[in-house]
């Protein structure tokens, strides 16, 4: 007789579902074009079948993939079992966009399916194959749940269905034979004993606590102060702005493309780093935005959710969620693009010398002793005192291809909080930095301007530091220009090249 299984949710994974409401998903998505190259049918079509035989040949290394949510009864608890229903052709779907399809045609297109929601009667994923853009180009549009993967995760899971070498074919297609799946009253029966055993392990814990750390009083301490320092920033509202307020059902999505070897060369140039340049970028646009909007930037606390990544080298590939918060001021009201830079960099050193990111995990790591309800008021309350989110992961710097298709773009997608009117999401991919821009169009109607803001930003930073454009400089994706007029404020005439 088999042994049924199944696999309890963390904490940490769970409260993404409990952050969950009608009008906010919490879903990551990503947006990749590719050349059609072998992928091409005779047709002008893309070859959907060799896609999604792609996929199944490379499912085996994910399991979760093929995994649905099923509820401990009495408890709101989730587990992971697996879908004995499992079906390839209701994830990998197939749409097409009127030939020439447009950037701006696809934007609208991945805004719909990110304001989708995801069925949680299904595994937690789909891919959206669209073809018809112009150039002999397609486009995937990935939507992964955030309980399943977190971003520094989810770069090892896009590898799993790509290539350094366009001639790669997946291995055999491994046959799916789902694992036996507990009946209610056991899933129930497992969690009494659980908990029934939890003050058995908490001692265990504390023991081993003891043994490892020199200095137990001291880190103790630490990790009270830790914890503090993040529930003062809850119990503190952050600046009420335009971007902000409740969240309607629609989204929008846009994008901006930056030579990677020119933030390089700015970073350089002042000493900081990658990150820093970014928060100085998006703190310079927010500004723009918010005298665009009549508001005094100089009266604003703006605050920042950066996530962290604490998943070490034993934890890569693995699925579900291993991250920590910075949360960041962002220096808005001052004037001075250089002097906004230099803030950021001095806060985010502190950041590193601090506990604050220590307070998530600790938070995390005591919620899976907590109830149901418990855990959705303290996800609320680390998450509510921000005003936008910011997150920044790096890729691979050499061209990928899947079954011979070479990758051009990969465009990241965040999903947005409560309150929270737009998020930003950094990938690196290639010698190129993508910026994704994901909004909702009743708090944001005027997203391709905070874009062109974004351009603008980076620009007066470059000026500053006497750089250069590399190539064709900072982008809307649409082509249009970028303007420059603020990086003369200081008597320099920019030199950021425009489409």
């Amino acid at each position: 007789m088999f042994r049924y299984k199944y696999e309890r949710l963390s904490a940490q994974d769970y409260s993404f579902l409990l952050l969950e409401t009608p009008t906010v998903g919490m879903h990551v998505a990503a947006t990749a074009i590719y050349e059609a190259g072998p992928l091409e049918k005779p047709d002008g079509g893309i070859d959907i079948d060799r896609i999604k035989s792609g996929v199944r040949g490379v499912l085996h290394l994910i399991p979760r993939y093929r995994q649905k949510l099923r509820w401990i009864p009495y408890t709101s608890q989730p587990v992971w079992v697996d879908d004995r229903h499992f079906d390839i052709d209701y994830h990998v779907r197939h749409t097409a966009l009127p030939k020439p399809g447009s950037d701006e045609q696809l934007k609208k297109l991945a805004s719909r399916i990110m304001a989708q929601h995801l069925d949680r009667s299904r595994p937690l994923w789909e891919l959206w194959v669209v073809e018809g853009l112009s150039d002999h180009r397609f486009a995937i549009i990935s939507k992964i749940h955030h309980c399943m993967v977190d971003g520094s995760a989810a770069v090892d899971l896009a590898t799993v269905l790509m290539s350094v070498t366009p001639d790669y074919e997946p291995a055999k297609v491994h046959q799916f034979i789902p694992r036996p799946s507990p009946a209610s009253i056991e899933l129930l029966r497992d969690e009494i004993l659980r908990r029934l055993a939890m003050p058995v392990t908490a001692a265990r814990k504390l023991w081993s606590f003891t043994r490892e750390v020199p200095d137990v009083r001291e880190e103790v301490a630490k990790r009270v102060r830790a914890v503090g320092e993040l529930l003062g920033y809850a119990v503190r509202s952050a600046s009420r702005t335009p971007l902000n307020g409740r969240l309607g059902p629609h989204r929008r999505f846009d994008w901006l493309e930056m030579p990677l070897e020119e933030l390089r060369a700015v970073r350089r140039v002042y000493g900081c780093t990658l990150n820093d340049l970014v928060l100085a970028t998006v703190a310079g646009a927010v500004r723009a935005y918010l005298e665009r909007r009549w508001m005094n930037p100089e009266e604003v606390d703006f605050r920042v959710s950066a996530p962290v990544s604490v998943r070490d080298e034993g934890d890569r590939g693995r699925m579900g969620n291993k991250v920590s918060s910075w949360i960041l001021r962002l220096p808005v009201g001052e004037p001075d693009p250089v002097k906004r830079l230099e803030t950021i960099r001095a806060a985010t050193e502190e950041l590193k010398r601090s506990e604050k990111a220590l307070g998530v995990q600790m938070l995390m790591a005591a919620a899976e002793w907590a109830p149901a309800k418990l855990l959705s008021l303290g996800s609320r309350a680390t998450r509510g005192p921000i005003n936008m989110i910011v997150t920044n992961v790096p890729g691979p710097q050499i061209p990928l291809y899947m079954l011979g298709a070479r990758l051009r773009k990969m465009i990241p997608q965040v999903p947005l909080l409560e309150n929270t009117g737009l998020g930003i999401a950094l990938f690196s991919y290639d010698g190129t930095v993508f910026w994704g821009l994901i909004a909702d169009p009743g708090l944001v109607p005027d997203l391709p301007e905070f874009v062109r803001m974004i351009g603008d930003s980076f620009a007066e930073l470059r000026v500053r530091a006497g750089v250069l454009p590399a190539g064709h400089g900072a982008r809307p994706s649409n082509g249009g220009a970028a303007a420059t007029e603020a990086a003369r404020g200081n008597g320099e005439q920019s030199v950021l090249v425009v489409e």
